[in-house]
């Protein structure tokens, strides 16, 4: 069983006196920030020159400075920019910033897992993964409530990593919630995995199939939308909130029935060993080599794979659609 840590397990002490460097203002940077300052921490904010975030920090009543200065100056270094770009930012910007007995800090492990970024010895390095995005986060702490997250060290040089990772866990209201202890390698490649067969990958492309199976039968595109894809989220609730029994205590006995009889034999054995080489290919770093040449060259095919999907069919009925829908425009 992995360890669960709570408010009660974290010490927030270790971080009085220290300055904690959140680099980057996007999503998840803006809610580390922010909660951690309404934790009573002392925070800047790292960005570079020109950035559109700069007078957002210092409007929410943050300290900014470019990411080499926070780099320098600060104790504790959490790096929130994108994958793609963490190595080059590191490289040029925070290494130099780094001594003896300070802690870097990561939202994911890609980069320290498959060896982009390869910190000196002589600091600490650890991860606090919140499990959802930003601006949940974010409305979690303000709500009193907390969104758990996955903590794991890389380096322990001061032997305080984990405790350290736990006080900064509970700076972002993480441990209200729960703080379960993992490895980067556990959480990189779970994490990319679950992003490429179920959460994002396999399910645009079951949503997708299933669209075009029946428009090509001859039904309406329309009616194959609302089939396929806007029911989903009503679905995906129940499972969120009480697992897959209570999406099934909701729906139909016909449907519960289809979804036994039926769903194995889309989500084949064929399709089990897809999954299989698809976690090999993040286990052995193809996944993540192909990833980082794609940076490399400018994105062609990524561009290229955006752009088509935005154009395919059940967006453009999906759009008319949820013109419909007033209620969804509200909450946008």
């Amino acid at each position: 069983m992995t360890e669960i840590y709570y408010d009660k397990d974290a010490d927030l002490s270790l971080l009085e006196g220290k300055t904690i460097g959140v680099v980057g203002f996007g999503s998840q940077g803006h809610a580390h920030a922010l909660n951690l300052k309404d934790s009573g921490m002392n925070v800047i904010v790292g960005l570079y020159p020109g950035s559109k975030s700069w007078a957002k920090a210092e409007e929410a009543g943050l300290r900014v400075g470019t990411v080499a200065d926070v780099a320098r100056e600060a104790d504790i270094i959490m790096i929130l920019a994108p994958d793609q770009v963490q190595r080059e930012l590191y490289e040029h910007h925070i290494e130099q910033g780094l001594s003896a007995g300070k802690t870097l800090m990561f939202a994911h492990g890609f980069n320290i897992h498959y060896r982009q970024i390869q910190p000196p010895p002589d600091i600490d390095v650890s991860m606090v993964a919140p499990k959802g995005p930003g601006h949940m986060l974010r409305k979690l702490f303000t709500d009193g409530i907390g969104m758990p997250a996955l903590l794991a060290v890389h380096q322990n040089t001061t032997e305080l990593a984990k405790q350290t990772a736990l006080a900064y866990a509970r700076g972002i209201g993480c441990a209200r919630a729960g703080v379960l202890t993992t490895t980067f390698q556990e959480e990189t490649e779970t994490d990319l995995f679950g992003e490429q067969t179920v959460l994002c990958g396999g399910v645009t492309a079951l949503i997708k199939t299933a669209f075009e199976t029946l428009v090509e039968a001859g039904y309406q595109p329309e009616v194959a939308y609302f089939e396929c894809l806007h029911e989903l989220k009503l679905l995906v609730d129940f499972i969120h909130q009480g697992g897959m029994a209570s999406m099934r205590y909701t729906i139909s006995d016909t449907a519960e029935y289809g979804d036994y009889t039926r769903g194995p034999r889309v989500i084949d054995e064929h399709v089990r060993e897809s999954m299989r080489q698809i976690l090999r290919e993040i286990q052995d770093g193809t996944f993540a080599r192909e990833w980082i040449l794609e940076n490399q060259a400018g994105r062609p095919s990524f561009l290229a794979l955006r752009r088509i999907n935005a154009e395919h069919p059940i967006e453009q009925v999906g759009a008319e659609l949820r013109g419909m829908m007033s209620w969804l425009k509200a909450k946008e």
